[in-house]
């Protein structure tokens, strides 16, 4: 600030002169002013609301509700893992055990053919049969019983059901045989024996039932259950 007013005046006329509006003082910092200001802000800083810390009841109960969240999420997850286990282990049990079943029907035609030789000799003929006739058939009864191990080594067996229940499910019924002494639905005659891989048919054996006789009891308890769920079907065929 000039202690000469003189000169203060006169620089004053030629500010105002050059017609800019502005005021000289503003130019220069006002220390006041600034100090109202710093006062200002910390003011709002002051008065400014801060948040409320939450209730201690309340971060538990959300860790919680997370936390069972996050146990039943890998509950699922592990029972899906178990799921997947339990399917791949049954897919590769069944895979071994009816991965020979194609192979185990074409043998049954061969098991077929070394019957039909057999039988085609009467037992009278082989009671009077020479030596060299007595040795083919012994051949062909040791191949026949030979195969039948190795399909049993595999799991094949072979259904012969003569004097059982009538099993849809495993039989074929080719007729019926009126025998009143015999109970009703009873196999009383196996034309062609069948075979099964695991609890699945290869080939249904075919058969004759008896009708007329008394009923029995597991044909009383098919009847039975076929009447209350008549829509229940099994499937063993491969």
């Amino acid at each position: 600030m000039s202690d000469d007013p003189k000169r203060e005046s006169g620089r004053r006329k030629n500010w105002d002169a050059s017609g800019d509006s502005t005021d000289p003082e503003a130019l220069f910092d006002d220390p006041m002013r600034e100090a109202e200001e710093e006062d200002d802000s910390f003011d709002e800083a002051v008065e400014k609301p801060q948040p409320m810390p939450r209730d201690p009841a309340d971060i538990i109960q959300a860790l919680n509700e997370e936390n069972t969240e996050l146990k039943n999420k890998v509950l699922s997850v592990l029972a899906d893992m178990e799921n997947l286990r339990r399917r791949t282990e049954r897919e590769i049990k069944d895979a071994r055990q009816y991965a020979v079943a194609n192979f185990a029907r074409d043998m049954l035609a061969v098991s077929d053919n070394l019957f039909r030789a057999l039988q085609a000799i009467p037992a009278d003929a082989r009671a009077g049969a020479d030596e060299t006739l007595k040795n083919l058939l012994e051949g062909v009864e040791l191949t026949d019983r030979d195969l039948q191990n190795k399909l049993t080594k595999n799991g094949v067996m072979k259904l012969s059901p003569e004097g059982e229940k009538f099993d849809p499910n495993f039989h074929q019924a080719m007729f019926e045989v009126q025998n009143p002494d015999v109970p009703n639905g009873t196999v009383v005659q196996v034309m062609q024996d069948g075979y099964k891989i695991g609890d699945r048919v290869l080939r249904p054996a075919m058969v004759g039932v008896s009708r007329g006789g008394p009923k029995g009891v597991a044909g009383a308890e098919a009847k039975e259950a076929e009447r209350q769920d008549p829509g229940m079907t099994i499937d063993r065929t491969v």
